[in-house]
């Protein structure tokens, strides 16, 4: 047998027979019951949940989160982690504001060196993971702290507004009979199914899978490891970059203060929608159901009159539930 030939190895999953019991043990399947019980839950609450303006703003309210974690998806399939990736949205996003308001460059130019500098942040992450084999815990944390001083200290504290209105279309909504959706909320969902032919239909996508699985027999096979994990942490660094724009487009300026939250939201998406931590198994639009349980559950504990903390509560638990989840399936699968 070549190398050539051990180095794409098919897409074994996609030509499975379907099956009853390979949808029911499919790793998006829990993650949508979940969802759908929490929806009508929810419905039964209140009579205004179910309701085109009431959903339409629930993708309105995870879009930047929701795209933070198509970046971590690729991330946490090649067995890692990245704790950065609000921070490095966070100055990506001053980059952009300050370019085209203080610097006066024509906005798309601005935006592509935000979304630039994003995917460096995220191609430098990959480089200390895979040529000096830092874990990646350590590096992203580290970058967490570098990309949270550099946005304090390039924006000097301060807020930039009165941004060029090309900037904040992806703000704009449009309407779908009485229901006004974002642009942003569009770009977000093709996004998850542009990644998701890329991870399902692809050999780049079958190998970080396979990384993610066994990266010690992927090696033997001729597969570069490093390579397939660097690609993921620069492909992840300019999602970032691409949530960055839709963070201004949302908030109409560039605020230095955001991103710390956005950390942790983006990595609970992702193990509620039944991406494993330990890599190799799951699919990004497992994420997307994780980003719309968060969404779900924020909405209608809102609408239900709860505070704020009560649903932080709500979410600490649903991620050990799904964390957990995830570790018992590990074991049986032994």
């Amino acid at each position: 047998m070549t190398k050539t030939s051990l180095a794409t190895p098919p897409p074994v999953a996609l030509t499975e027979p379907w099956s009853w019991k390979r949808l029911l043990t499919a790793p998006v399947f829990g993650p949508c019951v979940a969802l759908v019980l929490a929806t009508v839950f929810f419905a039964t609450q209140s009579a205004t949940f179910l309701t085109g303006p009431s959903l339409s703003l629930i993708l309105q309210q995870v879009m930047v989160v929701g795209t933070l974690a198509i970046g971590q998806t690729l991330i946490i399939l090649v067995a890692g982690i990245d704790l950065s990736v609000g921070t490095i949205m966070a100055f990506g996003s001053i980059v952009m504001a300050k370019l085209a308001v203080d610097s006066g460059l024509p906005w798309p130019v601005a935006v592509g060196a935000g979304i630039a500098t994003c995917t460096v942040f995220g191609l430098v992450n990959g480089l200390l993971v895979t040529r000096i084999k830092l874990p990646p815990f350590i590096v992203t944390l580290g970058m967490l702290n570098i990309a949270y001083a550099l946005t304090h200290m390039y924006s000097a504290e301060e807020t930039v507004t009165n941004l060029p209105a090309g900037m904040t279309a992806l703000g704009e909504t449009f309407a779908i009979g009485d229901t006004r959706v974002t642009y942003g909320s569009v770009l977000m969902l093709v996004l998850f199914g542009v990644v998701a032919y890329i991870l399902g239909g692809t050999a780049w996508g079958q190998r970080l899978y396979a990384v993610g699985s066994n990266a010690e027999g992927t090696r033997l096979t001729g597969i570069p490891v490093d390579r397939v994990r660097l690609a993921a942490f620069t492909a992840a660094g300019a999602i970032y970059g691409i949530a960055a724009l839709l963070l201004i487009a949302r908030t109409g300026v560039g605020d230095p203060k955001v991103g710390l939250t956005e950390n942790l939201e983006s990595i609970t998406a992702v193990v509620l929608g039944g991406t494993s931590l330990f890599g190799g198994r799951g699919a990004v639009l497992g994420t997307l159901v994780g980003v719309l349980i968060v969404g779900v559950f924020r909405s209608g504990l809102q609408q239900m009159g709860v505070g704020a903390t009560p649903q932080i509560l709500v979410t600490g638990i649903l991620v050990i539930l799904a964390v957990t989840v995830d570790q018992l399936a590990r074991r049986r699968n032994r």
